[in-house]
């Protein structure tokens, strides 16, 4: 599978990984990173000296509004720059003015969150992410570059240490670019309610679909429960009685034994079948109790680690459990694994999962696996799913999911 981000291809393959344009996109990235938090500081100035000029216009809040304004370039720029250390899409969330001219341009930004976002993040830039951005390179490749050219016949050690921090250069950008990246996604993505209103049509009617499926299985399995599962014990009940009337060794009495069994078995499956359906156990002790139910009559050993403060909304509650059981039938068919692990975790709004095997891995959502519908299901709920699986395994599928405990 082909990694989406600097941080996913340094862990799939640490070795091949020196080999290819990752860490040269990691190193680009904190070079520019350095130039932008220098701009950002002549930015944040001029948005200054701006607003001095503007304060004709905007008395008194003038010099705050060219500040943050300001931010907004710094915010755009880096958006764009994300795409040398990761792949994946950072929208605009920026709505469209509520009329035309540079008042009505000035109103809408300063009414949006993601404007006052985008300042912080430009006065962390400017205060300290350029600096870290260049101590970095520096200790990478600026010290190496130092040691040798000290090295004689008595300070040879320092040239081995250089070489050392020559070799190892390749992690240490590419980490703190990883790290890098991953606070500037968390301050300038979209955030809820913040996606332009077609978008926001096309995810509600997902909601609604997940939440129309969701309840056409919650009838199919009241309607098994109350009659298929009925009409089964009844018709076992039956059976018995007429076992009981039969001479005991006689033909007829065997092939009514034989007709228990399998009703027993018939009946033993849709028990199972409607368990799957809607599990009394999460409506009734939430998603740990549930998984954990799940995990003991799973084929494989599983290890469940949720450790959650309380019960995740409903509708969210829902689609992680049908997550982690869609993800564990797939390492149950397709992995080839001896064991497997579901851990979960709350971090200020967000729930974060991972579900690994240690199977042959080579699991791929652009190859049609199962993982198309594991994504797809995450849209309803804002998730965020990535994946790790090389193809000598071992599999970590990794999930964000944004929610409130209620």
């Amino acid at each position: 599978m082909r990694p989406k981000t600097a941080w996913q291809a340094m862990a799939q393959r640490p070795l091949s990984f020196l080999t290819s344009g990752w860490p040269w996109r990691s190193v680009a990235y904190l070079a520019s990173g350095v130039l932008v938090g220098a701009a950002a500081v002549a930015v944040l100035v001029a948005g200054l000296v701006v607003g001095l000029v503007l304060l004709v216009v905007l008395i008194g809040a003038a010099p705050l509004v060219g500040v943050v304004l300001s931010s907004v370039t710094v915010a755009t720029v880096e958006r764009r720059r994300l795409r040398l250390v990761d792949l994946d899409d950072t929208p605009n969330p920026h709505r469209k003015p509520n009329g035309p001219g540079l008042r009505a341009w000035i109103a809408t930004r300063l009414k949006e969150q993601v404007t006052w976002r985008e300042l912080g993040f430009t006065l962390v830039s400017a205060a300290a992410l350029w600096w870290l951005d260049l101590l970095v390179l520096f200790f990478s490749f600026g010290m190496p570059a130092l040691c040798f050219e000290a090295v004689d016949g008595d300070t040879w050690p320092w040239a081995v240490f250089g070489a050392f921090v020559l070799l190892a250069s390749p992690y240490t950008v590419t980490s703190w670019a990883g790290a890098r990246a991953a606070l500037a996604r968390t301050m300038l993505a979209p955030r809820d309610g913040e996606l332009g209103s077609a978008l926001q049509e096309v995810h509600a009617s997902r909601v609604r679909l997940m939440d129309a499926f969701d309840a056409e299985r919650v009838r199919i399995e009241r309607d098994l429960h109350d009659g298929a599962q009925q009409r089964l014990i009844s018709l076992g009940m039956t059976l018995g009685l007429m076992h009981l009337d039969i001479p005991p060794g006689s033909p007829l009495s065997a092939q009514l034994a034989e007709a228990q069994e399998q009703l027993s078995a018939a009946h033993q499956e849709l028990r199972s079948l409607v368990r799957g359906l809607h599990p009394p156990v999460l409506a009734d002790h939430g998603l740990a109790a549930a998984v954990r139910e799940q995990a003991s009559r799973f084929p494989l050993p599983v290890e469940v680690d949720l450790n959650l403060p309380g019960r995740l909304p409903r509708h969210v509650e829902i689609n992680v459990y049908y997550l982690i059981s869609e993800a564990m039938t797939n390492i149950a068919r397709h992995s080839g694994a001896a064991s497997a692990k579901v851990s979960g975790r709350y971090h200020a709004d967000l729930l974060v999962l991972e579900i690994s095997d240690d199977g042959h891995g080579g699991a791929a959502p652009a190859l049609g696996s199962g993982l198309t519908g594991l994504a797809d299901r995450l849209t309803a709920v804002d998730g965020r799913m990535r994946v790790s699986s090389p193809t000598d395994g071992p599999t970590l599928l990794h999930v964000e999911i944004p929610c409130h405990f209620g």
